[in-house]
C-alpha cells in the first residue's frame, strides 16, 4: 500500500520548513479561512481549550476543501502564546508588537501548539505546551527586534527560533 499524499494545511512558512527539515514530503494546502474573525475565543474558553479548537477547525476547514481527495492525510496546527488567562494573538502593527513584547518582558507564559492528523476516518491528536521566561527588555531591544520584522504572523510577537 502507498503512502497516502500529506497535506500541511497551514500558511505558517516555520511549519513548512520543519517537516522540510525532518525529511517528511507535504504540500502546502492554502484552505480559505472561514468567514468573519480570524479564530475568535468563545467567552470562557481558556487557552488551552482555544488552541485545541482552533487546530481542530483548521483540520474540519482542509477536510471539506479536500473532499474530493478521501485519501489525502492532513496536518493542521495551531499555536497559542498565553499570559495566565489572556492570549496574546499576532501583532497587528509596530505598536501592537511593541506592546505584547512589554507584556512578556521579564515574566514567564506558555507557548501551546495543538496538533491534528487526518486521515480517512480518524484522527490522531497531540499538544506541546513549554513555558517560556523572556528576561527583562528594554524599550530599545524591543525596538531593535521589532525592526527585523520578526514578530509579525506570530503569535505572541515572536519566535522562539529567529532573532
Amino acid at each position: 500500500m502507498s503512502r497516502p499524499k500529506l497535506f500541511l494545511a497551514s500558511a505558517s512558512p516555520r511549519r513548512h520548513e520543519l517537516l522540510k527539515q525532518i525529511g517528511i514530503e507535504h504540500q502546502v494546502l492554502q484552505v480559505p479561512p472561514a468567514p468573519g474573525e480570524d479564530e475568535p475565543r468563545h467567552c470562557g474558553e481558556t487557552p488551552l481549550e482555544y488552541v485545541q479548537r482552533t487546530a481542530q477547525e483548521k483540520s474540519d476547514r482542509a477536510r471539506q476543501y479536500l473532499v474530493e481527495q478521501p485519501n489525502a492525510a492532513i496536518l493542521t496546527a495551531d499555536t497559542t502564546v498565553a499570559l495566565g488567562d489572556l492570549v496574546l494573538g499576532k501583532p497587528s502593527d509596530e505598536v501592537d508588537a511593541f506592546n505584547l513584547l512589554k507584556i512578556l518582558s521579564n515574566q514567564t507564559h506558555t507557548v501551546y501548539t495543538a496538533l491534528v492528523l487526518t486521515w480517512k476516518d480518524s484522527q490522531w491528536k497531540a499538544l506541546s505546551t513549554s513555558r517560556v521566561t523572556f528576561a527583562d527588555l528594554s524599550f530599545q531591544d524591543i525596538d531593535t527586534y521589532i525592526k527585523t520584522g520578526e514578530p509579525f504572523g506570530k503569535a505572541g510577537a515572536y519566535g522562539i527560533q529567529g532573532y
